[in-house]
């Protein structure tokens, strides 16, 4: 007796239709999947077996040969443990075939038969759905998921309900897609006393989308900054939170209780990362940090400590916006488009840059310090930010310009971005032709000193890029003490 049953298999942020054949034949009794299954999907054996005990549905005492195709991709994970098991239960004639042919499925199985969800599961029923598939066989906890991809889920706790609901006894209740819910809130820039320099920059930085590099002695409040960026950032708009969804999904780091993800993310790796967790990787391969803050915030704090290769490695993220990874099983592509923020203090000590403490690094140890950042990354860093420490009296002053108000300005100044960047003049081409000579400013430089200005006249509701824009983008280039 032979069934089949319908999930998908990840590769990268794509899902590839798997068909999971279920033979039952006299012999020996026995359980193989075969396919090229990885350990944890070889390991469905003994949750099936015990999950079909538990639903008190009956585990067939034949030879029972389970085939995951096609037999030349790599399936990975526990998602298959529900459609082998539904699978089983149509080739032992326990639930109709033809019923469970009109379903996708995925979920993972616990021993009592109850219902885990996994990863990736709005990718899954976004591919059940070009596959005309119209129905998905699910956790209840993901179908508020599987439901932002347009196709109707069929939430379940337990086995025993998808047998039941398969064979016409069982009848679960209609699923809405989630919302948006705005939950919780970022710091909020009032916080932050003096610094009107940086706090400007960040204001830069939101509207357009740059790359900045806050430089200064320890306690100036660069990560406190950092952390408050995605507070003004734009909302996110429909299409970019579910590109957001997909690849938190994928990542398995999508939380149940908030499944769509509606506001910019924020990403802060420890120094310690490697790149792999930075960038992607591994035998999935799996995204990294760098796409898990798409359309948000990438915060490296304490950027000098990182390791040179996961440092460098940033380099193309940071001018292509997505991240391609290939190993020997095939390619997998990942958008990353980020806003990078780094920090760091201007030598070893920390003392540089405070005139109240005196700096004890020696030439050597300053040399070393700025040799960990190349010439080559610190070029793609749009704003370049030196804080020095508050005064007292800063610290004692009112509470600064709340994010609510510094998002007002920065949505609408974004949005005319995006349809139309003012224009670059001849007294403002001019003066950036000065600059690349005495600065100097490469190629890659210049580009990104223009788009700081753009986005300081958009800012300023300009219609063309003055000299006066163009100014304040080149005195956000890096200054003498961060460089290597």
């Amino acid at each position: 007796m032979l069934a089949r049953a319908v999930t998908h298999a990840l590769v990268g942020l794509e899902a590839r239709p798997v068909e999971v054949e279920a033979h039952l034949q006299r012999g020996v009794p026995g359980f193989a999947i075969v396919g090229l299954p990885d350990k944890a999907c070889q390991e469905a054996k003994e949750r099936v077996r015990s999950g079909i005990a538990s639903a008190e549905l009956e585990w067939p005492l034949r030879r029972i040969t389970v085939n995951l195709a096609p037999a030349g991709l790599r399936k990975e994970g526990s998602g298959y443990d529900l459609p082998i098991a539904l699978a089983v239960l149509a080739a032992s004639r326990q639930i109709p075939p033809e019923r469970l042919a009109e379903h996708a499925a995925v979920g993972e199985l616990a021993l009592d038969g109850r219902l885990r969800p996994v990863p990736g599961i709005i990718v899954a029923a976004e591919a059940a759905r070009r596959a005309g598939l119209g129905l998905l066989l699910c956790p209840l906890e993901s179908a508020p998921e599987a439901a932002l991809a347009g196709i109707e889920p069929v939430p379940l706790r337990h086995l025993a309900e998808a047998s039941a609901y398969l064979q016409g006894r069982f009848r679960p209740a209609p699923v809405e897609p989630a919302v948006a819910t705005a939950n919780g809130s970022w710091p909020d820039l009032a916080d932050v006393r003096g610094q009107e320099r940086a706090r400007r920059a960040l204001e830069i930085v939101a509207t357009g989308g740059h790359n900045v590099l806050l430089g200064g002695p320890p306690g100036t409040g660069k990560t406190m900054l950092a952390r408050r960026l995605p507070g003004i950032l734009p909302a996110l708009t429909l299409d970019q939170a579910l590109e957001v969804t997909r690849i938190h999904s994928v990542a398995g780091v999508l939380p149940s209780t908030h499944p769509l993800i509606d506001r910019p993310p924020f990403r802060a790796p420890h120094h310690t990362a490697s790149a792999a967790a930075v960038v992607g990787g591994g035998r999935g391969p799996r995204p990294g940090e760098v796409s898990l803050a798409h359309h948000g915030v990438l915060l490296l704090d304490e950027l000098p400590e990182f390791q040179r290769p996961v440092l460098e490695a940033l380099r193309q993220p940071i001018e292509d916006g997505s991240v391609a990874l290939a190993r020997a099983a095939g390619q997998a592509v990942f958008p990353a488009r980020f806003v990078l923020v780094g920090t760091m203090n201007l030598c070893p000590c920390g003392a540089r840059g405070d005139p109240s403490v005196e700096c004890r690094c020696t030439p050597q140890k300053l040399a070393a310090y700025g040799a960990k950042l190349s010439r080559a990354l610190l070029d793609r860093f749009d704003l370049v930010v030196h804080m020095p420490r508050a005064r007292g009296r800063e610290l004692d002053a009112a509470p600064g310009e709340p994010s609510a108000e510094i998002r007002a300005r920065v949505e609408p100044a974004s949005g005319r971005l995006r349809e139309s960047r003012p224009s670059l003049g001849k007294e403002g081409r001019d003066l950036l032709t000065r600059a690349v000579d005495t600065l100097p400013l490469s190629a890659r430089g210049r580009a990104r000193v223009a788009r700081v200005a753009a986005t300081v006249a958009g800012l300023a509701g300009a219609e063309s890029i003055e000299p006066a824009h163009i100014a304040e983008a080149l005195s956000y280039r890096a200054p003498p003490e961060l460089a290597p």
